[in-house]
């Protein structure tokens, strides 16, 4: 009598499921639960000493119809170089989004430096004006003598 193909992948699956449940079993020493027909539950304990569960479910999948009533077999080097191209995507995606990143925090960085430059600027101009109105204090100061823009910076500092 021949095996249907569903029983075939249940013997597969339950084969797969009984060895990692032993692998576990062992590495771990602790229980591992059946909680569904395809699923393990591992009980562990995080850093601070919480209760967490594992789960490791086991799948044999079958492929993907073609429309015409048959399979395309899973490949799983097919998905396993699709997987790896979309890692790399993601990768290139995150170096560009971190290179657009930093060029926007030199931009910034920039305009406000300028910002600093033309507030400063403003400052000295209203001391150099505040000098220009007041009255000389001694006999030698003459207020009312332009004086070239280094000479006013140089005044200032």
């Amino acid at each position: 009598m021949a095996i249907s193909k569903a029983e075939l992948e249940n013997k597969v699956r339950n084969e797969f499921l009984e060895l990692i449940a032993e692998a576990v079993s062992n590495a771990r020493d602790t229980d591992v639960l059946t909680v569904e027909a395809n699923e393990l539950a591992v009980p562990c304990v995080d850093a601070e000493g919480n209760e967490k569960w594992v789960t490791i479910k086991v799948a044999v999948p079958r492929g993907t119809r073609n429309g015409q009533g048959s399979y395309t077999p899973y490949d799983g080097y097919a998905a396993e170089k699709e997987y790896k191209e979309k890692c790399a995507d993601r990768a290139d995606k995150k170096a560009c989004a971190e290179a657009k990143k930093q060029a926007k925090i030199a931009r910034d960085e920039k305009k406000r430096a300028e910002k600093k430059a033309v507030v400063e600027a403003n400052k000295n101009l209203k001391e150099l004006r505040k000098i220009k109105l007041a009255k000389p204090t001694e006999e030698g100061d003459d207020y009312s003598k332009e004086y070239a823009p280094h000479e006013l910076t140089d005044m200032l500092n």
